[in-house]
């Protein structure tokens, strides 16, 4: 199995925490001393990870960057979720979302949210693994993730379970407050350039749009809509 490299203290504490990877090994500065380090490596222990510490210096000469705080580790591919059977479901979509930052962005507010599942097509994120990390602060790790080779199948399936489907799309929309979110729904959102593919489109049970203040013509980027749209899903429901 391929290894890939994550950087920093959050990074790697949602890996060994959200055991959706498996943490080969962490290495981390031997001068490092502080509380978070030190629960950092005591979840290592308590799950058998190899810690070796080392030079500030060779931390600096593996790493992408210069943000890693004296810690980073090798681990396995991200595992993938399925769908579950829940009460009132929360679900999300994500299509043609390019960016790995965009896509972390997109996984913060998702989970912070308490979205049940982000579903996406089968796309290779792996490559970008540390970058999707830690620009989601960790979420990405804790959030169910959903990969799927034919969403439409999969949005009908769920739609024969009475969750509705909620397509961000200015044509033939409601403003977003406006729609039910306090039942099982499906939040789908497009990348900027194309939006949401003509397939997912015909299957909305509602298209809804985020209104603006002024007479702004584009799209907002993929991680404000999802946050806009997501936090009214909590709003309502609480």
């Amino acid at each position: 199995m391929e290894k890939h490299l994550l950087e920093g203290n959050i990074s790697v504490k949602a890996a060994l925490l959200a055991k959706r990877r498996t943490v080969y090994e962490i290495l981390v500065d031997e001068n490092k001393k502080d509380k978070d380090t030190n629960f950092i490596l005591k979840q290592a222990e308590l799950n058998h990870v190899t810690v070796t510490k080392v030079k500030r210096e060779t931390i600096h000469q593996l790493a992408s960057g210069t943000t890693h705080g004296g810690m980073i580790a090798y681990v396995s591919d991200r595992t993938y979720q399925t769908i579950e059977d829940i009460e009132n479901p929360f679900y999300a979509i994500v299509e043609g979302i390019e960016d790995p930052f965009n896509f972390g962005y997109i996984c913060r507010s998702l989970y912070a949210a308490g979205c049940d599942g982000l579903i996406v097509p089968e796309r290779n994120f792996s490559i970008a693994a540390s970058t999707v990390t830690k620009s989601s602060a960790g979420a990405s790790e804790y959030l169910n993730i959903i990969q799927c080779s034919d969403i439409p199948s999969l949005i009908l399936s769920l739609k024969k379970k009475g969750i509705k489907l909620y397509c961000a799309m200015r044509k033939d929309a409601i403003l977003y407050t406006q729609a039910d979110y306090t039942k099982g729904c499906i939040l789908a959102l497009g990348g900027e350039k194309r939006g949401l593919s003509k397939q997912i489109l015909k299957l909305s049970d509602q298209n809804i749009y985020i209104g603006y203040a002024n007479d702004f013509k584009n799209a907002l980027n993929g991680a404000s809509a999802a946050s806009i749209l997501a936090f009214e899903v909590v709003r309502q429901r609480n």
